[in-house]
């Protein structure tokens, strides 16, 4: 059965934080509040995990896993961005954006999309969020809590618990939040491609706007 802390989405008590990086560190699997909805969040190295979220999520691995950062300070380690990309993500972060562009070599090839070797790649705009990722440091895999045969993103810490108690080893409640997840911008070709419009404005990455 999951454990469940209750964490204040705006000043996130460090002590609960600490815990749940503890679990993250030992292969746990969490479901988290972000900006946008709840999603799914584990260690980047921990590939059993990352199953689990597939799993859970009934995907392939064909679907892109996101990596969550707390700033762009570590991207380039991870992802190959040239001036015209991080001026996008620059003036576009954070926030409810998930943006796909070309993993180098660090990444894991469990996490990369088979055919095309893409990440996604995500700076929240969210205190508990960027709790996390400081006190971790280093970038945490993620998936948005969209369940199998399901429209809409999952947003009550008490409903995941009751859905997802057997499966996911800590459910952490910062309050209900948006049903919308992110918005999914392709930044690897010549021209940014909305594939997924969420809670984040698309018009920033329209050509002409």
């Amino acid at each position: 059965m999951s454990q469940f802390f209750a964490i204040n989405p705006v000043n996130p008590q460090p002590r609960l934080i600490k815990q749940a990086v503890a679990l993250i560190r030992e292969g746990g699997l969490i479901a988290y509040p972000t900006d946008s909805c709840y999603a799914l969040g584990c260690h980047l190295s921990d590939k059993e995990a990352v199953a689990r979220i597939r799993q859970i999520r009934g995907v392939d691995d064909k679907h892109h896993m996101t990596m969550v950062f707390c700033g762009l300070s570590e991207l380039a380690l991870y992802a190959r961005v040239d001036n015209a990309q991080f001026r996008l993500l620059k003036n576009n972060t954070p926030g409810s954006y998930t943006f796909i562009l070309d993993a180098t070599k660090k990444i894991p090839k469990y996490l990369q999309h088979p055919k095309r070797n893409t990440i996604g790649v995500r700076v929240p705009d969210f205190p508990l969020v960027l709790a996390l990722l400081k006190e971790l440091g280093e970038p945490m895999i993620s998936s948005t809590l969209i369940l199998p045969n399901e429209e809409l993103a999952m947003n009550d810490a008490e409903q995941i618990r009751d859905v997802l108690q057997h499966k996911v080893d800590l459910v952490i409640d910062g309050g209900a939040t948006e049903l919308e997840p992110t918005t999914v911008i392709d930044l690897t070709g010549s021209v940014p491609v909305p594939i997924r419009i969420g809670k984040g404005d698309v018009s920033p990455f329209l050509l002409g706007s």
